[in-house]
């Protein structure tokens, strides 16, 4: 049958050159072969010149593409391309290259089996595939490796391999007859040849085979077999330590459901804990991969009985202690983070009422467990010596670190929940405590001997922070006044501002720890340390926010150093302190609002106009867009709460008002430069979201300059801005007058008018992310106007638009036009959206027989751009919408849509697809139909969905492009 590539001659020897390509340096020589072996591998000639390849002499990597090349053509291709009373000859010929391949090499061999099961899949009347794969294979040792290959990854096929072309039925009957039926005599077949020799024992095959057959096989049956004895000797031998370990995780995890696998738990308790004096073992052998394995055997065991832990602690203790033995014996935090999910479970457990008494018993555990993870924590001391570079250049490792930290801190969490608060803080006390006595009288401004021993329990603290009650009046009370008096060094400088900005809503309910506190964050901004300025300027941040009302006397002073420190700070840090700043001015009284927005706004606007003016290149242009986020901050955060009465003037806005000007005058300035246009644009969004109602004055003005901004730029940005006003001045607001609705409606709909003309200029790959931001934007006029925009004369043209637009490949406008589409189909189903809840039944009506009449009219060319969209050009994050928009039209118009998708899925270029796969998937849809149950016609999204995937799988898009499916240009005449 034909396929994309199928007219093309494909001669062995250009394959074979093709390959030699890809192995060279030449890009475009590179990019050509890979062309051309995608043909090549979609061509019917694939099947014969693959098999050609196997068996002859050349390399390894051909070798191994063409059994590559193979698997994909059984898995797309079987259906389409071989004939069925030609199928036979394929499985007599696999079976032939594998007895070649049998001896390996083992990626080869591998591939070729996995091309035997899914061939034994879609074969149904195969039933005899294990007695013929062996036989065919025979008994001598070298057959040996190629059956436990076959056997290993059958079940990973059939559970997890794609659905090829079977139904859901021929899959669950294929299932059964190679898996459950098969099961006994695979079991039997592994103690068999685990029997047989002592290689054959220790041979890691095995074991990687019974773990892929565990979710098959009950446990219970390999538990009672003499599999298990194997399973657990394997551990005493390197060769397949790894494999049997991972076995043995793989057992346990199977015994999750406790109370149904309570006997089998108790035969493997014992087997778990005598692995116990292999830790001490392979800890001091410095065996890595040897104690991680057994480490997660230990965790893995934990984890799957974290209940029977929880239920019988003492029966089930030593193996906590074991988990726990693994984390204090790792010297160098090789395995530890395998214990970290076994760690969380309990405690979800322990944590419970009616597992109170558990908790009491292990709590010793939990406190030992923050001992270890107190010693983790702890920086390493260079071997250079050099306290600039730890980790002795290895940038990998140090970044490892403080990734791994952070796991260590949920820990922490973790083991705090257990613990209680107290005696968690209290062991960061007792550290920093035992370290100031020890080592305090000998640090300087220059040496701090041993700081890794006091950073650590800083770190600790930090990490306990969300944990501990604003009203915790224990520890707390100890620890602050010795956190500001840290010895002078970059690292715990650094750990002490983390903790202080992390304890601010604590410090905000202890007003008496605020000011050593913030002076020592404002010191902190003396230092030359990039770090510690950023640390400060993030803690300064949370300062001002939880302790606005305490500082709103030092706003004046706060605004001097403000000022003082903005211009050397970098432009994320500038943005923190900021945030700070406008949050103490924000709780200020209401009279005092406008006078203190302008001390802190106008230096921020001078500058702004300063750096607009000097702004001659794209760097200079940038600083004016980074500049702009500190006045949208301001705009933000400043709000007049409670809103000022009716009739009197709201002092931000009145500030705004003013400061408006100046950001138009910006604006039209930079049309050309997208970054400027995006953040004034964020601006006024913002502020339109923030003051909403108040925002009023502003208005008319705001929409002049978006409407022009729109008109001259044809940038995205400004229907960012359409969208809030008209979000905040929608219909149901109550604090909207009906003359302002109208006005923004009608601004609305020129702004979409204008895209309209836009997109009917230009194709949608031309600007995508206007397209985007459009029908973000008439997602909104569709939710907050639907009994003025679903009647107006712009709906039709939009939807037509939209369909348009799915000729688009990227994400995000994808994303935005199919989610509008369902919008609209809403209105046309049973279950209207929630925006309706302030109209009548009447309107509601009338609305859902204007959608109704636009699908009739649109429907066949939205059936149609979805589905090509599906199999061929839609990203797979699209394809939850697209298909939920199909399942919305099957639920309006059922038989129109069964028609129309029929029709479209012939217009498949020819060869694609199979007609009986259509007739097939037709039949199903009109069963799910015809059933009148709601759940029968959501199985229709899945159909769907399958078909798609699998045409999908099958084929790229066409060279000569999509045929009868390609889209349609979009033209308004509006």
């Amino acid at each position: 049958m034909d396929t994309n590539g199928a007219h093309q001659a494909f001669v062995l020897a250009d394959v074979l050159q093709a390959m030699l390509t890809m192995r060279g340096g030449d890009s475009d020589k590179k990019e050509r072969a890979t062309k051309y072996l995608g043909e090549f591998q979609k061509s019917t000639a694939a099947w014969a010149e693959s098999i050609n390849i196997l068996k002859s002499n050349a390399d390894a990597a051909d070798k191994l593409f063409a059994a590559t090349t193979l698997k994909g053509k059984i898995t797309f291709d079987l259906q389409t391309q071989v004939p069925p009373n030609e199928i036979l000859a394929v499985r007599n010929q696999l079976l032939e290259l594998l007895q070649l391949y049998a001896s390996g090499p083992k990626p080869i061999r591998v591939q070729l089996c996995v091309c035997l099961a899914i061939l034994a899949i879609q074969m149904l009347e195969w039933k005899d595939v294990l007695p013929v794969v062996v036989s065919s294979l025979g008994n001598q040792v070298q057959s040996h490796a190629c059956i436990l290959d076959f056997l290993r990854v059958l079940p990973e096929e059939v559970t997890e391999g794609r659905k090829i072309t079977l139904t859901e039925e021929e899959l669950t009957q294929r299932t059964t007859e190679l898996l459950q039926d098969n099961a006994p005599q695979v079991v039997q077949l592994l103690i068999n040849y685990a029997q047989s020799s002592p290689e054959a024992a220790s041979n890691p095959q095995l074991y990687e085979c019974i773990t892929s057959w565990l979710r098959e096989v009950p446990v219970a049956e390999i538990i009672r077999s003499p599999l298990l004895d194997f399973i657990f000797g394997a551990l005493d031998t390197d060769r397949s330590l790894q494999a049997a370990a991972e076995c043995i995780s793989t057992i346990v995890k199977e015994t999750r459901e406790v109370d149904e696998n309570i006997d089998t738990i108790q035969v493997l308790l014992p087997r778990v804990l005598s692995l116990r004096p292999k830790i001490q073992k392979f800890a001091e052998e410095e065996d890595v991969d040897s104690f991680k394995a057994l480490t997660r055997v230990f965790s893995e065991a934990g984890l799957a009985w974290a209940v029977a832990v929880a239920r019988e602690t003492t029966h089930f203790r030593p193996l906590v202690e074991a988990i726990l033995e693994c984390a204090a014996r790792d010297r160098d935090r090789d395995v530890i983070d395998n214990t970290f999910e076994f760690w969380y479970e309990l405690k979800q457990l322990l944590v419970l009422d009616r597992y109170i008494q558990a908790r009491v018993e292990l709590v010793d555990v939990y406190s030992k467990l923050v001992d270890i993870l107190l010693q983790h924590l702890q920086f390493p001391e260079p071997e250079s010596g050099n306290e600039k570079d730890m980790f002795d250049g290895d940038r990998e490792a140090e970044e490892k670190f403080r990734e791994f930290r952070h796991h260590m801190g949920d820990t922490l969490k973790d083991s705090c929940e257990v613990l209680g608060v107290t005696d968690c803080l209290t062991k960061v006390l007792d550290a920093i405590k035992i370290w100031m006595q020890k080592y305090a009288s000998m640090a300087s401004d220059t040496n701090v001997p041993h700081w890794q021993k006091l950073e650590a329990p800083l770190f600790a603290m930090r990490a306990l922070g969300r944990m501990v009650d604003r009203d915790e009046s224990i520890v707390l009370p100890q620890l602050m006044p010795l956190l500001v008096q840290m010895p002078s060094h970059e690292k715990l400088r650094f750990a002490t501002i983390m903790v202080l900005g992390r304890y601010t809503e604590w410090t905000a309910e202890h007003p008496e720890f605020l000011m050593p506190q913030f002076n020592y964050i404002v010191a902190s901004f003396g230092t030359s340390s990039k770090e510690i300025l950023q640390a400060a300027s993030m803690a300064l941040k949370y300062f001002c926010t939880d302790c606005k009302h305490l500082l709103s006397e030092q706003v004046v002073q706060l605004q001097q150093f403000y000022e003082q420190i903005l211009d050397k700070l970098p432009p994320i840090s500038q943005e923190e302190i900021t945030e700070g700043a406008a949050s103490v001015v924000s709780v200020q009284p209401k009279d005092q609002i406008y006078k203190l927005l302008k001390l802190f706004c106008e230096p921020l606007v001078q500058r702004l106009m300063v750096k607009a003016n000097n702004a001659t290149d794209h760097d200079g242009k940038l600083a004016v867009a980074d500049h702009l986020q500190l006045i949208t901050i301001f705009a933000n955060v400043v709000v007049t709460l409670p809103p000022v009465e009716k009739g009197e003037e709201d002092p931000a806005i009145k500030y705004w008002q003013e400061v408006f000007p100046i950001l138009s005058k910006i604006l039209t300035s930079f049309l050309d430069f997208s970054p400027i246009c995006e953040r004034v644009c964020r601006c006024w969004r913002l502020m339109v979201i923030a003051h909403r109602g108040a925002m009023a004055p502003i208005l008319p003005a705001m929409a002049n300059e978006l409407a022009g901004g729109f008109a001259n730029s044809r940038q995205g940005c400004f229907l960012w801005v359409t969208g809030a006003i008209l979000r905040e001045f929608s219909d149901d607001r109550e604090h909207v007058e009906p003359a302002m609705t109208e006005n923004i409606y009608a601004f609305f709909e020129a702004q979409a008018t204008n895209v309209l003309r836009f997109l009917s200029n230009l194709t949608p790959q031309e600007l995508p992310d206007v397209t985007e931001d459009f029908f973000r934007l008439v997602v909104d006029g569709l939710l907050y106007y639907p009994q003025k925009f679903i009647p107006s004369p712009l709906f039709g043209p939009i939807f037509e638009a939209a369909i348009s637009v799915l000729v688009l490949e990227q994400r995000e406008p994808l994303s935005a036009t199919l989610h509008y589409i369902r919008d609209v189909l809403a209105w046309g189903s049973s279950y209207s959206p929630s925006s309706n809840e302030h109209l009548s039944p009447p309107v509601i009506e009338q609305l859902k027989v204007v959608v109704k009449a636009l699908l009739v009219s649109q429907g066949e060319m939205l059936v149609k751009r979805i589905l090509a969209g599906m199999m061929i050009t839609f990203p797979g994050d699209c394809f939850a919408d697209a298909s939920g928009a199909l399942l919305t039209l099957f639920e309006i118009l059922p038989q129109q849509t069964v028609v129309q998708v029929d029709s479209t899925l012939r217009m498949l270029p020819s060869g694609t697809v199979a007609p009986a796969e259509v007739d097939r998937l037709i039949r199903k849809i009109k069963e799910r139909l015809n059933a009148n149950d709601a759940s029968d016609v959501r199985q229709i999204r899945s159909l769907m969905q399958d078909f798609t995937n699998t045409y999908r799988r099958r084929y790229v898009a066409p060279r000569d492009g999509l045929g009868q499916l390609e889209g349609s240009r979009f033209r308004f005449n509006g």
